[in-house]
This record gives structure tokens, sequence and C-alpha cells, in this order.
């Protein structure tokens, strides 16, 4: 396993609606592995692979993050929202695409997901609390879509502004 660059907003590719992953291989499941570390090494809840610029729809997560509690990652290839509760909920969010932003989002509170595993077996399963969110977010990446979409125009381009500012810093950093 190894632990990939993630891509930092604004960038080209996390705009862009992801492709089917066809057939779950031995390419994808590294993937994946990949995915799972650099996520827990950020550390972070949920990355989609978008965000290490793979565009296909593959997202890995683990919302478990209590003290000395096991940790439950899991994999998704073709994640699919297949029903969401008319119940809403607002979550502070972030995103390791966009470091040190938080914004509250509203979201269902619960929604029923379909997806392959790694070994391409149909998973279906309700998420609700920080699940149903985490998934949701990783989810609208994607599709292209990042949590500061949902914010008002002005706070959505303070943000941007502070990302961009953020990767000059960073290929200073690198020269």
């Amino acid at each position: 396993m190894s632990i990939r660059p993630i891509l930092i907003h604004p960038d080209p590719r996390l705009k862009k609606v992801c492709a089917p992953v066809e057939g779950v291989s031995d390419e994808m499941r590294k993937l994946a592995e990949d995915m799972l570390e650099t996520m827990y090494e950020a550390p972070g809840i949920g990355l989609a692979a978008p965000q290490v610029g793979v565009l296909q729809r593959l997202i890995v997560m683990d919302c478990i993050k209590e003290e000395g509690a096991d940790p439950q990652p899991m994999v998704l290839f073709n994640p699919k929202v297949q029903w969401t509760s008319e119940a809403l909920n607002v979550y502070e969010e972030g995103c390791l695409s966009i470091p040190e932003q938080y914004a509250e989002v509203e979201r269902p509170a619960e929604v029923k997901v379909t997806w392959l595993d790694m070994h391409g077996a149909a998973c279906e399963a309700k998420f609700d609390k920080l699940w149903a969110t985490c998934v949701q977010h990783e989810i609208d990446h994607l599709d292209g879509k990042l949590f500061i979409d949902y914010l008002k125009t002005l706070k959505r381009q303070m943000i941007t502004r502070k990302m961009v500012k953020l990767k000059r810093e960073r290929a200073r950093e690198k020269a």
C-alpha cells in the first residue's frame, strides 16, 4: 500500500463526473487499499477516487473516531443513493481537498446506498448520522460536487481564494 497525493481545490479533476468501475480488478483493489491508507494518514473519514486524481466511481470511508475503537473501513465501488429520508441533518463538513475549511451543510439524515464491495459483490445498506453525511459527501465527489457548492457564493469564493493561496505557498515550499 502507498499514500497518494490528495488534490487541492481548485483542480479541474475535482469537478468532473467519474466513470463507473467496469469490474473490481486487482488494480482497483490496490487503488482502494491505497486510498484507505491515504485517508487514515491525512487523517480523514472519507476519500473519493477523484481526490487522488482517478476519475472512477470509488469511495472509501470509516466514520469510527472514538479513541480505542476498532476501525470499520468501507470500500464502495459504484455507490449509488437509492433512497433518502425526508428528515434532514446539519453537520459541519470538511474535506481533505479543502484543508482546514469547515462549514455546516444540510443533507438527508438517512440514506440507502447500493455498491459493489472489494470482491465485486452487490451490497446495500442504510446509513444514518455521520455515516450518512460522509457517504453523501463522498458520492458528491464522484459527480464533481464539493461541499462548498452548498454554500452561499461569497463564502464559497472566500474558501476558494484561501485554497489558491495555500496551493501557491505549497508550490513555493517545493521549489
